[in-house]
C-alpha cells in the first residue's frame, strides 16, 4: 500500500500523520483527477464513523485558494480537489501519550487509515479507466 505514517513526539505537540504529504506532481494530478471524476468512495471513507471520530478528515492548511489549473472552480468535489497533501492528522495530550496504553492507541488509529491507503494505492497504479499502470 502506498501512504506513509508519521508520528512526532513532543511536549504539547504530540501527533500522528497518515497518507500523502506533498505528493509529487504526476500523483497529486492523478488524485485531483480522481475527485473530479468520483469522490464518493474517498467520501465515504473520510465519513467512517470510527475514521471521522478520530480524524477531522484532510489538513486543510496548504490548499490551493481557488481551482487548480485546468479544474472548474464550482465542480461539487472543489474542497478535495483544492488540497495539495491528503493527510489526516490526530494530536494527543501529553497525559495520553504518557499512559499506558498510548502504543495501544496509535497502532488503533494507524489501522483506521488502511482504507485511506487501499483507496489511494488503487487510484495510483490505475489511470482514469481503472487499468493498471503496473506491469
Amino acid at each position: 500500500l502506498r501512504g506513509s505514517y508519521y508520528l512526532q513526539l513532543e511536549p504539547g505537540n504530540s501527533f500522528i500523520g497518515c497518507g500523502f504529504f506533498e505528493p509529487n506532481p504526476a500523483d497529486l494530478l492523478r488524485i485531483r483527477k480522481e475527485f473530479e471524476m468520483d469522490d464518493s468512495e474517498i467520501r465515504d471513507i473520510l465519513h467512517l464513523p470510527a475514521f471521522k471520530k478520530v480524524y477531522n478528515g484532510f489538513d486543510t492548511t496548504n490548499q490551493v485558494k481557488t481551482a487548480p489549473k485546468g479544474f472548474d472552480k464550482t465542480h461539487k468535489a472543489i474542497d478535495l480537489i483544492k488540497n495539495k497533501n491528503f493527510f489526516v492528522a490526530h494530536y494527543y495530550s501529553d497525559k495520553e501519550v504518557l499512559s499506558e496504553d498510548f502504543l495501544k492507541s496509535i497502532l488503533y488509529h494507524f489501522q483506521l487509515v488502511q482504507p485511506l491507503f487501499k483507496y489511494m494505492s488503487d487510484v495510483l497504479t490505475t489511470d482514469l479507466n481503472g487499468v493498471s499502470l503496473i506491469d
